[in-house]
C-alpha cells in the first residue's frame, strides 16, 4: 500500500506513481487520471502556457480538473472561471490574462481572445512531461457579491492546508460532490481526492437530481459533499436510496438540526460533518457531533492555527487557510490590520454553543426590528413535515415589510393534501419558539425553491 506524496510541490506530482488506479466520472465521460503522471490532456502545449496567467475556461468540469492538474506548477496564475461569469471582461482584464484554456464547449467571448488559446480534451495521450516548476497563484471568483465579482488570490498550500496529508491510498474511497468544483466548495472536494488518492464524481449543469443520485449510486460514491439545499433536494429524490455513502459532508449554508437530523435517520451508518468555510476565509473547521452550530471553546483557543473572534456578533478568522489578497485595487482589503477576515457571518451564543443567526447583509427590518430570515427557517424546517423553506420580506406600509414564508414539503406529505392544517402547525410551532415579530404573517406551500448554481437558497433580498 502506498502513501500520497505529500511533500510533492504540485498537483501533478501528488498522482504520480501513486496506485491504484483512480479515475474522475462526468456525465459522458470516464478518464484515468493516473496516466497524467505520463500524458497530456492539452494537446502537447503545456509548455506554451509556463509562467502565464491562463484563464481557464473550459465548458466541462471533467476537463476543468484534467487543465488544473496540468497547470498548477506550471502557470504563473490560474484564473478559474465558473460557468455564466458575469463581467468576463474585467475579470480577465483583472487577472491580467494572457493565456485562455477552453474545450470544444466553450462559449465564444470577445475577452477569451488573448494571445495564446490552447484546448483541453476529456482525454489522455502519452506525452514528453515537463521539469519546470513555478509557483501558481490560484484565483477564484467570488459569489454572492453584485457587480465584478472579486478575485481572491491562493496558494496551492492555503487550498490544501485543511485537508492534512499522508491520507492512505487504498482505492476504496470515491468522492462525490453536488457542487461546481470551479467554485470554492467543490474545489475543496476536487483537491481531497486528489491529496487523498481517491476518484471523483463530477456534477453536471441541468442534470437531474435523480439521474445524478443513481450517476453516483453506479460509481459507488463513499464520500459525498453539498449544501444543506443540495441535500433537502436530495433527500426529496426517491433516487436517494441508490447511495449509501459513509461519509456525509455539508458546507456553504447554515447546517440547522432539522437537516443533520434528517440525513443522520437517511444515512444511519454515516459520518456526518458540517464544515464552516468561505472563498476568502478558506475552510475554518468541521463539526462532526451531529449538533447545529460549533463548540463554544472554538473561540477560547486557535486550532490547527486557526484562530475565531467575534466582533459585534460577526465572526472573524486568521489562519494560513486564507485567501493571500484580492487581485485588483478597486476592493477592500481582504484582511483587517490584525490579520483576520470579516466574514459577514453573525453568530449567537446559546449555551455551550455558538450558532449561525445569517448574514449581516440579509436582515429583515420588521418596524424597526431586526430579523434574520435563517433563524425562522430552523424553526419552520423542524417540522416533521417540512422538507426545505425560504422566509423573506414583504412591503408593508405600516412596518414597512412584514416576513413571510414559502415552504416545501416532504412527498408524501404535497400527496396527501391537508395543507391548512400543516400551516397552521407551522404557525403554531413559530410563535412557540419565537417572539412575536418574527412569527411569519403569512405561508404557502410551494412545489419548489430555486438554487443558486452556488447551491445555495436564492435569495433575492438584502
Amino acid at each position: 500500500m502506498k502513501m500520497v506524496r505529500s511533500n510533492a510541490p504540485s498537483l501533478k506530482g501528488r498522482i504520480a506513481d501513486t496506485a491504484p488506479e483512480r479515475f474522475f466520472w462526468d456525465r459522458a465521460a470516464r478518464v484515468c487520471v493516473n496516466q497524467l503522471a505520463c500524458g497530456t490532456g492539452l494537446g502537447g502545449r503545456l509548455a506554451e502556457l509556463k509562467g502565464r496567467s491562463v484563464v481557464v475556461a473550459t465548458s466541462s468540469q471533467l476537463t476543468t480538473a484534467l487543465a488544473l492538474i496540468e497547470l498548477d506548477g506550471v502557470a504563473r496564475r490560474l484564473t478559474i472561471l465558473p460557468p455564466d461569469t458575469d463581467h468576463l471582461d474585467a475579470v480577465i482584464a483583472c487577472a491580467e490574462a494572457d493565456a485562455v484554456v477552453i474545450d470544444a464547449g466553450t462559449t465564444d467571448h470577445g475577452a477569451l481572445d488573448l494571445p495564446l488559446r490552447v484546448v483541453c480534451a476529456p482525454a489522455i495521450v502519452p506525452a514528453e512531461q515537463l521539469s519546470l516548476y513555478v509557483p501558481t497563484e490560484w484565483v477564484l471568483l467570488t459569489s454572492g457579491t453584485s457587480g465584478v465579482p472579486k478575485l481572491a488570490v491562493h496558494s496551492l498550500a492555503s487550498l490544501i492546508a485543511p485537508i492534512g496529508a499522508g491520507q492512505r491510498l487504498d482505492g476504496a474511497v470515491v468522492w462525490g460532490t453536488f457542487y461546481d468544483i470551479r467554485r470554492y466548495g467543490g474545489l475543496q472536494i476536487f483537491l481531497r481526492a486528489i491529496i487523498g488518492g481517491a476518484s471523483l464524481v463530477l456534477s453536471c449543469a441541468g442534470e437531474p437530481i435523480a439521474d445524478h443520485l443513481a450517476r453516483l449510486g453506479r460509481c459507488g460514491v463513499t464520500h459525498l459533499s453539498g449544501t444543506p439545499s443540495h441535500w433537502r433536494r436530495a433527500l426529496m429524490s426517491p433516487e436517494i436510496g441508490k447511495i449509501s455513502p459513509r461519509y456525509v459532508r455539508l458546507s456553504g449554508e447554515i447546517a440547522d438540526q432539522a437537516i443533520l437530523d434528517s440525513l443522520h435517520a437517511t444515512f444511519p451508518e454515516a459520518g456526518i460533518g458540517h464544515a464552516y468555510a468561505s472563498t476568502e476565509a478558506g475552510v475554518s473547521f468541521e463539526v462532526s457531533d451531529g449538533r447545529a452550530g460549533f463548540p463554544a471553546d472554538f473561540l477560547e483557543h486557535d486550532r490547527d492555527g486557526v484562530e475565531l473572534n467575534l466582533v459585534d456578533g460577526a465572526l472573524r478568522i486568521r489562519s494560513p487557510r486564507t485567501a493571500q489578497r484580492y487581485l485588483g485595487t478597486q476592493h477592500a482589503r481582504l484582511r483587517d490590520h490584525d490579520g483576520f477576515v470579516d466574514t459577514g457571518d453573525m453568530v449567537e451564543r446559546r449555551g455551550d454553543r455558538y450558532v449561525f443567526a445569517g448574514r449581516r447583509g440579509g436582515i429583515i427590518n420588521v418596524g424597526g426590528l431586526k430579523i434574520h430570515p435563517e433563524e425562522i427557517e430552523a424553526v419552520i424546517n423542524r417540522h416533521p413535515q417540512v422538507r426545505m423553506s425560504l422566509v423573506r420580506p414583504k412591503q408593508n406600509p405600516v412596518t414597512g415589510s412584514i416576513v413571510i414564508a414559502d415552504v416545501v414539503l416532504k412527498s408524501e406529505c404535497a400527496r396527501s393534501g391537508g395543507e391548512l392544517q400543516i400551516k397552521n402547525d407551522i404557525l403554531a410551532l413559530c410563535r412557540e419558539a419565537l417572539p412575536r415579530h418574527k412569527v411569519p404573517a403569512a405561508i404557502s406551500i410551494v412545489p419548489a425553491l430555486d438554487v443558486a448554481a452556488t447551491g445555495k437558497l436564492a435569495r433575492r433580498h438584502g
